[in-house]
């Protein structure tokens, strides 16, 4: 049986140009990756802006929706720590009976929820409003003035939207509304 070798040259001459093809692409990869990332970054979707006005009659609805989320988040919870709390005893004990069409129906449970709380958020996103914080039941709505565009903050259990702060500050940023504020007109 005769075995066939290539040269030695060939072989050595093939993998450096393997190598150095496989990083430009990896290098191309990752680029393409940072340059997406920072356009999400950077592209805060603001094409719609709010008089607070506006915001305050839109916070009935958005506080049902928000309720319905923190709900649904509070029930994957729960049945996260459940299955957790199974899969614990079951390590511990070293196997265990276990009732799988209980697990399954509060599996069933969670995928539900976790469709309620996307649709809602969903929703809530589709008017133009930002979902800032889920825990705490956070919104902020855009609003433009002077030119500029800031944040009206509004806080799940506050009775109207009181405070504002800049796309950059975020929530530790947060300022009473005044009449500059206040007064801003719609333009789009």
């Amino acid at each position: 049986m005769i075995i066939r070798r290539r040269p030695r040259e060939k072989f050595l001459r093939r993998v450096p140009r393997y190598w150095l093809d496989l990083r430009a692409h990896r290098r191309r990869v990752i680029a393409r990756h940072k340059a997406q990332t920072l356009a999400e970054l950077g592209n805060i979707d603001m094409s719609r802006t709010f008089t607070v006005a506006e915001a305050e009659t839109l916070l009935p609805v958005l506080e049902s929706l928000l309720r319905s989320a923190i709900q649904a988040k509070s029930l994957i919870e729960e049945v996260d720590a459940e299955h957790q709390a199974l899969a614990n005893r079951i390590f511990v004990n070293g196997g265990t009976q276990v009732d799988i069409v209980a697990v399954a129906r509060r599996k069933a449970e969670r995928e539900k929820a976790l469709q309620r709380a996307k649709d809602a958020v969903a929703e809530i996103d589709a008017t133009g409003v930002q979902v800032k914080d889920l825990d705490i039941g956070l919104l902020d709505f855009p609003c433009e003035v002077d030119g500029h565009v800031v944040l009206l903050c509004w806080k799940m259990g506050e009775s109207s939207i009181t405070h504002w702060h800049g796309t950059d500050e975020g929530f530790a940023g947060r300022k009473r509304i005044d009449e500059r504020i206040a007064r801003s007109k719609k333009t789009n």
